[in-house]
């Protein structure tokens, strides 16, 4: 089965991601349904599980939606099971150091460059040619989180690591580690030279950067300075910012009614 997020990165074009945090195959049915170059399940904070995010992936599986995962650490039993699962590339919290990195591109790939045991039970029925675990170590994106001062103290040698195909960087916890509040759509002056950084570094190596963020605004201009993966909120808060906006619009339009 072909990635498209790699696709779309060889096409030198930006992808817009969705956040899957409700444990329902049928919000992410819903969610596919909008238009999403892939959606991500967080089974680190989300409120999903390795159940529901199967559930997930089969609710989205109609549409040319690519299934990605963010795992809740860097563990190859749970990396190994999401991609078993029909991941097609995997989202890694809080790697550091190279050595980090080499344990999370080994648990994505299987032997002989990595370490990965053979057992696709879901994915596999979509390989292509029926041959899952041919394409798999070519197909399967691992992206490390950069979200911490130590990270970015070792960047160059996790970049440096073969097989990281992109990186993707949490604001809100890179703010905690620079004694920021944590928070998305940054705009201190230390953090977009950070951001500028990555841009230089992950360019040298033909490596895509990814960023988390709160506005479809803030995501545009992202993509305009240079990040060529991009989330926006996550289901969850989608939902809560599109109710809130009908409950607002009726009260106000009620004259003082409702």
């Amino acid at each position: 089965m072909a990635n498209r997020v790699k696709q779309l990165w060889q096409e030198g074009k930006a992808v817009v991601n969705g956040w899957l945090a409700i444990p329902s195959g049928f919000a992410a049915e819903v969610m596919s349904q909008a238009g999403w170059d892939s959606l991500t399940v967080d089974i680190q904070h989300g409120v999903q599980d390795y159940q529901s995010m199967v559930a997930c992936f089969q609710g989205m599986q109609a549409k040319p939606v690519t299934p990605l995962v963010r795992v809740p650490w860097n563990e190859p039993g749970i990396i190994g099971k999401v991609l078993d699962g029909g991941a097609m590339g995997v989202i890694c919290p809080m790697v550091n150091t190279r050595a980090a990195a080499e344990a999370f591109v080994s648990a994505c790939r299987y032997p002989p460059t990595g370490t990965r045991s053979n057992g696709a039970i879901r994915a596999g029925i979509y390989g292509e040619g029926g041959d899952y675990v041919k394409t798999a170590n070519s197909e399967v994106l691992c992206i490390p989180m950069i979200e911490t001062q130590e990270a970015l103290d070792n960047l160059e040698a996790i970049l440096d690591v073969p097989g990281i195909n992109g990186i993707y960087v949490g604001p809100s916890d890179l703010g905690f580690s620079l004694g920021l509040e944590p928070r998305l759509d940054r705009e201190e002056p230390q953090v977009m030279k950070i951001y500028e950084r990555l841009m230089k570094e992950t360019s040298k190596r033909g490596i895509a950067p990814g960023l988390h963020n709160a506005t479809p605004a803030y995501a545009a201009r992202m993509i305009g300075m240079g990040f060529r993966f991009v989330t926006i909120a996550n289901d969850s808060g989608l939902m809560l910012r599109a109710a809130q906006a009908a409950v607002s619009a009726v009260r106000q339009g009620s004259g003082g009614k409702a």
